[in-house]
């Protein structure tokens, strides 16, 4: 039986999940609200702040989505309570991030800076610090829609393994490849 399924979720104070005939479950918090809909055939049951996922028997396909829709359902736990942040920083000479509102500028050492809009549900602050590479901090309640955002400003311009140049997220160790030596 799946580990991660089997698992309870306990629900913090705060936060209302409401479970609908259609298995559509909706959780509110201090953060926002979020909506999911769980497979058909998987029982959820709310007991004492405790949210369970039951599956009917021992398919394939019910051990397949039932770690799945359990996993989704905390995320969006903690993302109603806590939120989501990501902090990414450029490594580059001449490398510069700015927003105004949602709109985010960067400037990656090509011939033309590249203004990427933001979803609305996620938060977005730069910060040029001197001595420091600049920073682009993302902020949500919604997990998945968070790091979909990272991955796209990301592939603007990925870290390259000679020099490690690029947009990386913080903390992250580039493998760095030697290079040609001379003859």
């Amino acid at each position: 039986m799946s580990r991660i399924g089997k698992a309870p979720i306990t629900i913090p104070s705060g936060v209302t999940i409401d479970v609908s005939k259609s298995n559509m479950v909706t959780v509110k918090g201090a953060k926002g609200e979020l909506k999911q809909q769980v497979d058909q055939d998987l029982e959820l049951g709310i007991e004492d702040g405790v949210l369970t996922v039951k599956r009917p028997t021992d398919q394939k396909r019910h051990r397949s989505v039932h770690g799945l829709f359990r996993s989704l359902i905390n995320n969006m736990v903690i993302g109603v309570s806590e939120g989501y942040t990501k902090t990414m920083e450029l490594h580059g000479v001449g490398y510069r991030a700015n927003n105004s509102g949602q709109l985010l500028e960067l400037t990656l050492g090509y011939s033309h800076p590249i203004y990427f809009y933001v979803a609305d549900e996620v938060k977005i602050e730069t910060s040029m610090e001197k001595g420091q590479p600049p920073k682009i901090m993302l902020s949500s309640a919604d997990k998945q829609l968070i790091g979909q955002i990272a991955s796209k400003i990301r592939a603007f311009r990925s870290p390259e393994p000679y020099k490690g140049k690029g947009i990386r997220f913080a903390g992250e160790e580039i493998r760095r490849k030697q290079g040609k030596t001379a003859g």
